[in-house]
């Protein structure tokens, strides 16, 4: 039997505290009736003898604690699941808002998953195909890994996040193919964005959307991931799909749990942010991967803005440890014209090592990668070395290298947000620019491959 309480002694910002309750559990699920019957929902943070602390998902707003009624539901916060959510739209506590017929769940699944055991994982090995020339040459993602993506503030991540979404595949096989895209803390704007981007193209289909707007309370912007990847661990693990998992914005994220920090009086760690911001990332970030007894995966691409393009600001700091590299937005390519803006010195796929090669994507892929690398760096040193001296006092090669530089950021970089390049286009391009220097600078790439591919050969 559901009791109903009228002990609520104290509210204070999203949190209650409700006195002389029995048997009620940390992270159970609540209502509150109001005098009108409008019923609010909130979520049990803290326990203590006969007295629990409560988060409202809601405004407290009208709430009157003498004659507001509250009761537990005797479990924690639930996504009901089906193979029928794909091509719906949720909000970031998981009810449908697309105006569709309502979902009849297989399920009720709590939404606090728990992280694979590392002793139960499949290392990641298989390319996932984006149709994006910087991050499938040159920061390769494999299936199951954690690529975040650093963004900066007025910095087209939305489009790049929208273009994952509706490009990446897994290569070669007729295995089913999934994306749960969660939308943390955003505005009107861009929900309406990604879901008539996702309708005009046709990704819907295979899509399952979470919007949570900046609007929306602090609680339900913390539940919002959680939803997601719950849907991910029901698509993957028990319906065998391949899952990509993009959320943005980690960083709306991380602040809805400073302010719930604050309001608790907790004791802040770096920049206000709790202590536990590292442990609470990577409750979320380590629920991606393969894992033994399953055909299906999760692979993750978290994007976070970082305030200031600082990336030693505690999110993106702790976010990169905790993933298997980052992808690096720069405004100086943006600034000219240069979509999608990838940083490509600094970003890194740690695996990108395990989904290339023969099989995977082709033979002289690993040779390409580091010769483009090599080659940009260095012309990029020309032509700050241009800048300081001027063209003439470059040697010849340098001068070469400077053009190079300039044709990868405007032909290999830029290739806007509806342009699909497959991987055979991407490494055909990668050797079309590294034409434009000599043959006898490709000292990365073996010579057979050289013969093979060198455009004109």
């Amino acid at each position: 039997m559901i009791r109903e309480y009228r002990t609520i002694e104290e509210v204070a910002g999203p949190l209650m505290l409700v006195r002389q309750v029995e048997g009620v559990k940390y992270d159970e699920l609540g209502e509150i009736e109001l005098d009108n019957g409008e019923v609010r929902r909130c979520r049990v943070l803290e326990v203590n003898g006969r007295n629990v602390l409560v988060q409202l998902f809601d405004s407290a707003a009208g709430l009157n604690l003498s004659s507001s009624k509250v009761r537990f539901s005797g479990h924690g916060v639930e996504l009901p699941v089906s193979p029928n959510m794909l091509g719906r739209v949720f909000n970031g506590m998981g009810e449908p808002i697309d105006d569709g017929v309502k979902l009849i769940p297989e399920k009720s699944v709590n939404i606090n998953g728990t992280p694979i055991n590392p002793a139960a994982r499949y290392y990641p090995s298989e390319f996932i195909q984006t149709g994006i020339s910087t991050i499938d040459g040159l920061n390769t993602l494999v299936r199951g890994q954690k690529l975040p993506i650093f963004s900066g503030s007025g910095l087209p991540h939305a489009n790049l996040a929208a273009q994952i979404a509706r490009q990446a595949k897994v290569r070669g096989t007729d295995e089913k193919f999934a994306v749960v895209f969660a939308a943390v803390g955003i505005t009107f704007e861009e929900a309406d964005f990604f879901i008539s981007d996702f309708k005009k193209t046709g990704a819907i289909d295979r899509t399952v959307l979470f919007i949570n707007l900046a609007s929306d309370s602090a609680i339900e912007r913390i539940a919002t991931p959680r939803m997601a990847l719950t849907a991910a661990e029901y698509l993957a693990f028990e319906q065998d799909m391949h899952v990509l998992v993009i959320i943005t914005d980690i960083t709306n994220y991380a602040e809805a749990l400073r302010e719930v920090s604050a309001a608790r009086k907790e004791v802040p760690g770096r920049r206000g942010y709790p202590g536990y911001l590292y442990t609470d990332l990577a409750t979320m970030y380590e629920r991606a991967g393969r894992k033994q007894g399953s055909n299906g995966s999760i692979t993750m691409i978290p994007i976070l803005t970082m305030p200031e393009d600082d990336k030693t600001h505690p999110i993106p700091d702790l976010t990169g440890y905790i993933t298997e590299g980052q992808i690096i937005l720069s405004r100086d390519l943006y600034r000219k014209g240069c979509l999608p803006p990838v940083d490509v010195l600094p970003s890194l796929s740690r695996l990108k090592d395990k989904g290339i090669g023969p099989g995977k994507t082709r033979e002289d892929h690993a040779g390409v990668m580091n010769q483009l690398f090599s080659s940009y760096a260095r012309g990029k040193d020309a032509k700050e070395l241009m800048v300081v001296l001027g063209e003439a006092a470059l040697t010849p090669i340098d001068r070469l290298y400077a053009k190079f530089a300039d044709e990868f950021e405007a032909r290999y970089i830029n290739q806007g947000f509806y342009e699909n390049r497959t991987v055979e286009e991407t490494m055909d391009l990668g050797w079309e620019l590294l034409s434009i220097l000599p043959k006898s600078e490709m000292k990365r790439i073996k010579p057979e491959f050289i013969e093979k591919y060198w455009p004109g050969n």
